[in-house]
């Protein structure tokens, strides 16, 4: 059974190179076509002030979880003169291919073909041209501190927002950590990122193919208790949707 652990839980962790320290980790990157974690990043604004220090989930060695830091077979130079990453600024399809090629990891684009976003919102044709100077013709890697308190809703209604991801081993986003606290209080449930079937960027929200009904009688999720399979298939059998272990 895969090991499933919050975002939350990892901030903080140090990011272990051969030589030194690379910072802590103080946010993640995820593929926002695939729902999966690609790249954890570094706090680096003591020697890297303004740049972003993005290191490859497949790069990372074992986690070890009672020192609470992530080995990398990369030594601080190294990361120093990889190829510059703004803080401020989104990081484009382009950025990440020279990023990969400098360091040699592999374009996970080319692993199974083009990767397939959801039903995203349109552009406008005034829009399009200052977006695509932004992103450089990319805007899959989202930044999961920036998705933290998006709005979620219901088919019926608001629903709650994003309070945390849940990973799996393998990095792959099993669940949105959603807060219905403004709606049902005190509750937190669980929703599987492919129920899903909107998300709005610029209005920083999430539509879900769920009621809130269905929520509302959902099981709950307590995150201090670990998730076991015995809670995932009471959470998959209450809404009647396939399991992706199956």
């Amino acid at each position: 059974m895969e090991m499933l652990r919050t975002i939350k839980s990892l901030l903080g962790y140090t990011i272990r190179a051969a030589d030194g320290n690379l910072g802590g980790v103080n946010d993640l990157y995820f593929d926002d076509a695939k729902w999966m974690i690609r790249y954890l990043v570094a706090e680096t604004e003591s020697w890297l002030p303004g740049r972003l220090a993005l290191i490859a989930t497949e790069a990372l060695g074992r986690p070890d979880r009672k020192q609470k830091e992530f080995p990398v077979s990369l030594t601080v130079e190294t990361v120093k003169q990889s190829p510059t990453l703004e803080a401020d600024k989104p990081v484009s399809r382009q950025k990440e291919e020279a990023l990969r090629a400098y360091f040699q990891w592999p374009a996970y684009w080319d692993l199974a073909g083009a990767a397939v976003a959801r039903k995203f919102e349109p552009v406008m044709p005034e829009m399009a041209e200052a977006l695509e100077s932004a992103t450089q013709g990319d805007q899959h890697l989202q930044s999961v501190n920036e998705v933290l308190d998006y709005g979620i809703q219901a088919t019926d209604g608001e629903l709650g927002h994003v309070k945390d991801f849940i990973v799996d081993e393998h990095w792959n986003v099993r669940y949105i950590v959603v807060d219905t606290r403004n709606w049902l209080p005190g509750k937190t449930v669980l929703v599987d990122p492919q129920w899903f079937c909107e998300i709005s960027w610029s209005n920083q929200t999430a539509s879900v193919d769920l009621t809130q009904a269905q929520i509302k009688c959902s099981p709950e999720f307590d995150p201090n208790l670990p998730i076991h399979r015995k809670y995932e298939e009471q959470l998959y059998d209450h809404y009647g949707r396939p399991k992706y272990w199956s």
